[in-house]
C-alpha cells in the first residue's frame, strides 16, 4: 500500500480551463493521470480542488460515504461550495444560486433519496422504452428533413438532427408549451456553451423565470407529463416550488445537453472508425454495446460534480482534508488502462465480452438520472441515421472539426456531413 503523499501541492494549480485539456481531454489528462494519482487545480473563480484522475480513486469519491457532494454536510467551518463559485464567476446573478442548492443534483443523504425518489419512476427502464417509438417518430422526422438543410450537399448534424432531438423530447416529458420550445431551445444552448458574463446571466434568469411560469402553467392546466405528476396533491411528500424549478432546469440543461454530445461525438467516432461502424451494419444487435463503448470512448462529460471530504481521507495516497473538495475527471477515468484493455481503442464489442465499468454517468447514489433515457435515444437516433443514409460520410476530416470551448462538456460545434 503507497504511503499517503502529504505535500499540499503548492505549486501553481492546474489549470482546468487550459487549451489542450479543453480540445482533447482524453490524451491531456492521461498524462497527468501517469504522473500522479491526484493533483490541485483551479476553475475561474473557485478556490482550488483535488483533481483525481485515475478510475478507482473516482469510483471511491462517488461512493464512499466520506465523500459528499453536498458542502453543507461538511462538518465544522463552512465549506466553499465549487460549483456555485464557478457559476458566479460565470456571470451568474446575485439570487440564483439557491437554484443549485434546491437541486437534486446537489443534494445528499435522506433529502437525495426524497428528491430522487420522486422522480425517478420518469425514467424507469419500462416509461424509457415506453418513449421509444415517440423518440424515433421525431428522429423520423428531423432525418426526412435533412437533404432540405444541406448546402452544397453538406448538412450540419448538430444543428438539425443532435440537437432538435433530446431538447424536444424532455420537452415533451415536462410538458413545455410548443410555441414556447425554440426559446428554451436557445437558452440552454447558450447555458451548456461554456459562454461568461451577461450572456449567462441572460439565459439562466430566462430559464428560471420560464421554469416559474411553467410551473404555474401546470398547476392551472395539468396533463400527461412529468411537472403534472409532481403537482399531484396526491404526493404527500410534493416538491417546493424552488425544488420544482431547479429540477426543471437542470432536466432541461443536463438532462438534454449529454445526449446531444453523445450522439454527436458518437456519429463522427463512427465514422472516422469504419471497421467498427461495418460490424455495426453487419449486427444491429450490437447498437446498445456500441451505445454504451461510444459513453466511454468518447463521452461529452469531461468532469463530474466536485465531492467533499467528511472527514480526513487518503485517497490515491493523497491526504485529502476535512471539507476540500475532489474534482473527479470522468474522461480519464474512462480511459485508464488500469481498469480497460487497450482503452484508446474504439470497441463497440467491448461490452459483449466483458462488463468493464465506464463511469460516463457517474456512479452510486448519484448516478444519472437519466442514463436509461440518454443511452435509448442514441440508440434510436444512431440507428435511424444509419438506416437512413447508408451512404453517410464526413465532409470534412476529422482533424478540421470545430470543438466548443466548455471545459465541462467534450463536445462538437458542428458535424458537416454529406448525405
Amino acid at each position: 500500500m503507497p504511503e499517503p503523499d502529504t505535500t499540499r501541492a503548492d505549486d501553481e494549480p492546474l489549470d482546468l480551463a487550459d487549451e489542450e485539456l479543453v480540445r482533447d481531454p482524453f490524451t491531456s489528462f492521461a498524462h497527468i493521470r501517469e504522473r500522479a494519482s491526484m493533483v490541485r487545480g483551479r476553475v475561474r473563480g473557485a478556490d482550488p480542488m483535488w483533481v483525481a484522475t485515475r478510475h478507482d480513486d473516482i469510483r471511491t469519491a462517488m461512493n464512499d460515504p466520506r465523500f459528499t457532494i453536498d458542502a453543507k454536510a461538511c462538518p465544522g467551518a463552512s465549506v466553499a461550495h465549487r460549483t456555485e463559485q464557478t457559476w458566479q464567476g460565470r456571470g451568474m446573478r446575485p439570487g440564483y444560486e439557491k437554484y443549485l442548492r434546491a437541486s437534486i443534483f446537489d443534494a445528499d443523504g435522506a433529502d437525495h433519496r426524497r428528491l430522487r425518489g420522486l422522480v425517478a419512476a420518469a425514467f424507469s427502464p419500462r416509461r424509457v422504452a415506453a418513449l421509444r417509438p415517440r423518440i424515433d417518430a421525431i428522429a423520423a422526422e428531423l432525418l426526412d428533413g435533412l437533404p432540405d438543410r444541406a448546402e452544397g450537399g453538406v448538412v450540419d448534424l448538430v444543428e438539425h438532427f443532435a440537437r432538435p432531438l433530446p431538447i424536444t423530447v424532455i420537452c415533451e416529458l415536462i410538458g413545455v408549451p410548443e410555441p414556447d420550445r425554440d426559446r428554451w431551445r436557445a437558452r440552454s444552448a447558450t447555458l451548456s456553451a461554456g459562454v461568461c458574463g451577461a450572456e449567462l446571466g441572460d439565459a439562466l434568469g430566462g430559464m428560471v423565470g420560464d421554469a416559474h411560469v411553467l410551473v404555474e402553467h401546470h398547476k392551472a392546466h395539468p396533463g400527461d407529463d412529468l411537472i403534472s405528476d409532481l403537482l399531484d396533491p396526491l404526493h404527500h411528500d410534493r416538491l417546493s416550488t424552488d425544488e420544482l424549478v431547479a429540477l426543471i432546469v437542470n432536466l432541461v440543461v443536463a438532462g438534454h445537453i449529454t445526449t446531444v454530445n453523445l450522439i454527436a461525438n458518437g456519429t463522427e467516432a463512427l465514422l472516422a472508425h469504419p471497421d467498427q461502424l461495418a460490424l455495426l451494419r453487419a449486427d444491429p444487435t450490437l447498437m446498445p454495446h456500441a451505445v454504451d463503448e461510444l459513453m466511454r470512448y468518447c463521452g461529452p462529460v469531461v468532469r463530474a460534480l466536485p465531492r467533499y471530504a467528511t472527514r480526513d481521507v487518503t485517497l490515491g495516497g493523497t491526504e485529502v482534508r476535512t471539507g476540500e473538495a475532489v474534482l473527479p475527471i470522468v474522461s480519464a477515468a474512462n480511459r485508464d488502462p488500469a481498469v480497460f484493455t487497450d482503452p484508446d481503442r474504439l470497441d463497440i464489442t467491448r461490452t459483449r465480452h466483458s462488463r468493464e465499468p465506464h463511469l460516463g454517468f457517474g456512479h452510486g447514489a448519484h448516478r444519472c438520472l437519466g442514463a436509461h433515457l440518454a443511452q435509448e435515444e442514441t440508440v434510436g437516433a444512431l440507428t435511424a441515421l444509419f438506416d437512413r443514409f447508408p451512404d453517410l460520410r464526413l465532409a470534412v476530416e476529422p482533424e478540421r472539426l470545430r470543438r466548443g470551448t466548455n471545459p465541462v462538456n467534450w463536445h462538437l460545434k458542428a458535424l458537416p456531413v454529406r448525405l
